[in-house]
C-alpha cells in the first residue's frame, strides 16, 4: 500500500474503527440489557451472541483473503456498511414476537454485526503494517498500541452509551440514530481515503489461508485461551452479577462496564511505554508476554478463593480484582497485537491477521458460550474458575513462543 501522507491515512481508518465500536459497545449492552429485561435467562443471553463469534471466525479466515486480493479500504467499507444494515435490521424486532422467533431474529442480525465487526478490524490492524516502513519495530509498537487501545477506550465508551440511550430514548430509536450516525462516518471515509485500494501485491491462493509458520499459530492458540478467559466472566456474568447480586441500574451496570474498558484501553495505549523494546522486535516482548499471562492466570484463583473462604462482602472482592485484571490484561492483548505483526510479511499480512483474528475470534465463542452457562450453573465463582484454567493453558502456549531474534537488520523510523 504506498500514499503519500502515511500518518493522514492512519488517521482516517483509526478515525472509522473508532466510530465503528463506539457503535458496536452501544450494540452489545443494549442487547444484552433489553432481553434481560424480558426474561431471558443467562444462557439464552449468551445465545443471542453465537452467530456473532462464529460468523467472527468465519471472517476473519476469509476476510483476510478478501483483503489481500481486493484491498483494504474495500474490507473496511464492507464492515461499515454491514453494520449499519445490522443496526437498522434489529429496530425491526418486534418485542411480541414468539421467543423462538426473536431469538433466531437477533442471532442472525448480531451474525451479521460480527461480521462486520471483524472485517472492520482486520482492515484496521492490517493497515499498519503497510503503513509502517519494514523493521521499524518502535514505530510499530507505537502505532499497534494506539489502535488498540483507542479502540478499547471508545468500546467501554459505548457500553455506557448503550446503557444510557436504552434508558433515553428506548431500543428501537438508539439502533436508528447509531445507523445514521454510521451512515456518515461511511460517507466520509469513502471521500477522505485514497484511492489506492491498500491491495498487496502477492495474491495468495485461497488454498493457502490456514497455511501459516509455527509461531503464528501458537500466538494465535494463545489469543484464544486469553480472549475465552475474559470473556468467560465478561461478557453474560458480569453484568448480570451486577445488576442481580449487587443490584445496581442498568446506569451504573454500563458505567463500570465502560469505566473497565476505557482503563483497559489506556493500559493498553501506555503499553509501549511500559515494555522495553529490542532491538529485532521479539526477544523482550516475547518475555513480556509470558510474564504477563503467567501473573493474569493467578488473579481469577485468588479471587475465587477470596470470594468463597473469606468474610468480605461480593463488590470488594469481584471489582478491585476485575480491575487488577483489566490491567494485566491490556499489557497482554497489547503486547500480543504487536506480535502479530511483528511476525507477519508485508505482502502476507491481512492473512496472518486474518488468521489471528479467528482464534480471537474463537476465543470469546467459547468464552461467550461459558459465561452463560458457568454462571447459570455455579455464579461468578464458576465463571472465574473456567478463566484461570484457560489462562494455564495460554501460558503454556506463550512458552513456546521463541525468543530468538527473526529480524537482524537494524531498526529505522517511519
Amino acid at each position: 500500500m504506498s500514499d503519500a501522507n502515511p500518518k493522514r491515512h492512519y488517521a482516517i481508518v483509526t478515525g472509522a474503527y473508532w466510530g465503528f465500536t463506539l457503535t458496536d459497545g452501544a450494540l452489545r449492552m443494549l442487547v444484552l440489557l433489553y432481553f434481560h429485561t424480558l426474561g431471558f435467562t443467562p444462557l439464552q443471553l449468551a445465545t443471542l451472541f453465537l452467530l456473532y463469534e462464529v460468523f467472527g471466525i468465519i471472517t476473519n479466515l476469509v476476510g483476510g483473503w478478501i483483503g489481500n486480493r481486493l484491498g483494504l479500504n474495500l474490507t473496511l467499507y464492507i464492515g461499515l456498511g454491514l453494520q449499519i444494515v445490522a443496526l437498522i435490521t434489529l429496530s425491526m424486532l418486534n418485542p411480541d414476537w414468539p421467543r423462538s422467533l426473536s431469538v433466531t431474529y437477533v442471532l442472525c442480525a448480531q451474525g451479521l454485526s460480527g461480521i462486520a465487526k471483524d472485517f472492520t478490524k482486520m482492515s484496521a490492524k492490517s493497515s499498519i503494517k503497510l503503513l509502517v516502513k519494514e523493521n521499524a519495530h518502535s514505530v510499530l509498537f507505537k502505532w499497534v498500541a494506539l489502535l488498540t487501545g483507542s479502540k478499547n477506550t471508545l468500546k467501554g465508551l459505548g457500553f455506557f452509551v448503550g446503557a444510557a440511550l436504552l434508558t433515553a430514548i428506548g431500543f428501537t430509536a438508539s439502533l436508528l440514530l447509531m445507523a445514521a450516525a454510521l451512515s456518515l462516518l461511511l460517507l466520509l471515509a469513502l471521500i477522505l481515503l485514497p484511492a489506492t485500494s491498500g491491495a498487496t501485491k502477492h495474491k495468495t491462493k485461497f488454498t493457502h489461508i490456514l497455511a501459516k509458520s509455527a509461531d503464528i499459530n501458537k500466538l494465535s492458540a494463545a489469543r484464544m485461551m486469553l480472549f475465552g478467559a475474559r470473556d468467560v466472566w465478561f461478557v453474560v456474568a458480569l453484568p448480570l452479577f451486577l445488576y442481580e447480586i449487587l443490584n445496581w441500574t442498568f446506569h451504573e451496570v454500563g458505567a463500570f462496564m465502560a469505566f473497565w474498558i476505557i482503563g483497559y484501553g489506556f493500559v493498553q495505549g501506555f503499553t509501549p511505554n511500559i515494555i522495553k523494546r529490542s532491538q529485532d522486535g521479539r526477544h523482550t516482548e516475547i518475555q513480556a508476554a509470558r510474564i504477563g499471562i503467567s501473573l493474569l492466570s493467578l488473579i481469577p484463583i485468588i479471587m475465587s478463593m477470596a470470594y468463597v473462604y473469606t468474610p468480605l462482602s461480593k463488590d470488594l472482592i469481584i471489582l478491585p480484582g476485575l480491575i487488577l485484571f483489566g490491567v494485566v490484561f491490556a499489557v497482554n492483548s497489547s503486547v500480543h497485537s504487536y506480535l502479530i505483526l511483528a511476525f507477519s510479511k508485508s505482502d502476507t499480512v491481512s492473512l496472518d491477521v486474518g488468521f489471528y483474528y479467528m482464534a480471537n475470534a474463537a476465543g470469546r465463542l467459547l468464552g461467550t458460550i461459558l459465561s452463560g452457562l458457568c454462571y447459570q450453573q455455579g455464579g461468578i465463582v464458576a465463571c472465574l474458575l473456567a478463566a484461570a484454567t484457560m489462562l494455564a493453558l495460554g501460558s503454556v502456549l506463550t512458552f513456546t513462543l521463541p525468543r530468538q531474534a527473526a529480524v537482524t537488520a537494524p531498526e529505522t523510523t517511519s
